[in-house]
């Protein structure tokens, strides 16, 4: 049970940092910052943040589903919680590596904090269900 749980708070986190997303470019005045001439670049990011958001929240949602369902298999769970796993490890990675929010200390290392929150959550979640809680 206590890999539900886990895996529910990383799941609703993952959908919340999608929907959040949606709101990014509007937020931080993306467009502003990109030649009004270069529409197709406009289209480009536009295009890449709604799929990257959409991505998130699909993620997020199959998760709890699969994780809540008295029908999903533990292959079929391990499957998608790894594929979780590896994409929230790899962005605190990159935000090591790259830091975002370096204007701003704070945020720079909150951004950290919560990348890597989540892929631990993710992680212990996986843990648990292969070491059969």
């Amino acid at each position: 049970m206590l890999y539900k749980i886990l895996a529910t708070i990383a799941s609703v986190i993952t959908v919340g940092f999608g929907l959040w997303h949606f709101f990014v470019p509007k937020l931080w005045q993306w467009y502003s910052r990109i030649d009004a001439h270069a529409s197709e670049l406009v289209l480009a990011v536009m295009m890449t943040n709604l799929f990257f958001s959409l991505s998130l929240v699909l993620m997020g949602l199959t998760n709890l589903v699969l994780v809540w369902s008295s029908q999903t298999s533990e292959f079929a769970l391990l499957v998608v919680l790894s594929a979780a796993a590896v994409l929230w490890i790899t962005r605190a990675a990159v935000q090591i590596h790259r830091p975002q929010g370096s204007i701003n200390r704070r945020l720079q290392f909150g951004m950290l904090a919560a990348f890597t929150a989540v892929a631990l959550l993710y992680v212990t979640s996986i843990v648990l269900i292969v070491s059969k809680e």
